[in-house]
């Protein structure tokens, strides 16, 4: 999603807070290294690191100085310089990316040198985000494969489905996860979410439906690769217009929603994105406003939507009055989720 800019204040509104994952997500705030424009750049060449560095431990060192003279924006599966670099060294050699302790030491093959110099001199010389050097990225543990036909996957939703919101009797929004049959995912993407929908809902049929012919061929390279691709069938158009006629138990949604200002405002490293999965308008919110105004045309008896939709609450509740947004947030988010029943949806204005 877009890097973060500063919150206005909000109206107080009932809401549900979903307690903290297990894990912290791959998420979208972007941090800029403090003072990193007094720090002189590194002049050192790949061939030369690669040459007088020896381990793991060095290659981490390297890059995160690397990173912090660069003056780096991080967004796109990472937080902070030291995060990057510790992605970029055990992604790259085929190491556990949870892992880095036992490997600190390790000392390297001439191959596996020049290929960590390369890729750390291109992060930095090219700001193109390491998912998209590596063609790989996780969400909640599961990997993905990605390139810039699709945005790096980072989504509040997987957290929040990865959360007690799922499978918690007597606090849960869907109680019995077993019980969901059909699954939608607009605006799909690389596929991640309805991936993940698949793992997390093993009855359901999981239809996932983008604009983009590109990034359905990244989503079909993933679903190919996990192990539900017999329950999941993707779709190219524009939100619910493939899947006309069909309804579904439960319907996730991560759909464009930066706006027109901020599109004109974006750290080097969002401009690898497709732009086509970043705006949505001059407020950011249009796509937002067509899924739910056509929403309860597709949900079951009973059926419910996740969606977010950025900073764009207040302006929600202005133009739907009648909607009673249950706003969910996360250990980094506050109202940026919403959650809606197909009765809450039928009272739309």
């Amino acid at each position: 999603m877009p890097p973060k800019k500063t919150k206005t204040a909000r109206k107080p509104a009932a809401k549900k807070t979903a307690k903290k994952p297990a894990k912290k997500p791959v998420k979208k705030p972007v941090v800029k290294t403090p003072a990193a424009k007094s720090l002189p750049s590194l002049k050192l060449p790949p061939a030369q690191a690669a040459r007088e560095l020896s381990t793991v431990r060095d290659f981490v060192r390297y890059a995160v100085s690397r990173f912090m003279r660069a003056d780096l924006f991080f967004g796109h599966g990472t937080f902070t310089p030291f995060d990057e670099a510790v992605f970029l060294v055990l992604e790259a050699l085929r190491l556990p990316i949870d892992q880095l302790e036992p490997y600190l030491d390790a000392r390297l093959l001439p191959e596996e040198k020049k290929l960590l110099a390369d890729l750390i001199d291109k992060r930095v010389k090219t700001r193109k985000p390491t998912a998209y050097l590596l063609h790989k990225t996780y969400l909640q543990g599961y990997p993905f494969y990605v390139d810039e036909r699709v945005i790096v996957p980072r989504s509040y939703i997987a957290e929040l489905l990865f959360s007690d919101v799922l499978g918690q009797a007597g606090y849960a929004l869907i109680e019995n996860p077993y019980g969901v049959e059909s699954v939608l995912d607009l605006c799909t993407g690389s596929g991640c979410l309805a991936i993940l929908a698949a793992e997390l809902f093993p009855n359901a049929e999981v239809d996932a439906v983008d604009l983009s012919p590109a990034a359905l061929e990244v989503a079909k390279i993933n679903v190919e690769a996990c192990p539900h691709s017999d329950r999941i069938t993707l779709y190219e158009g524009d939100l619910f217009a493939p899947v006309k006629g069909k309804r579904y138990d439960f319907i996730i949604t991560n759909p464009p929603y930066v706006d027109a200002e901020l599109m004109t405002d974006m750290p080097r490293e969002y401009l690898y994105e497709p732009r086509m999965a970043l705006e949505s308008g001059a407020d950011g919110l249009d796509a937002v406003r067509q899924i739910l105004d056509e929403a309860a045309d597709h949900l079951n008896p009973g059926g419910r939507i996740i969606c977010e939709i950025g900073y764009g609450r207040e302006l929600l509740e202005e133009e739907y009055p009648g909607i009673a947004f249950l706003w969910l947030d996360t250990e980094s988010s506050e109202g940026e989720v919403f959650w809606l029943t197909d009765d809450q949806l039928a009272v739309r204005t």
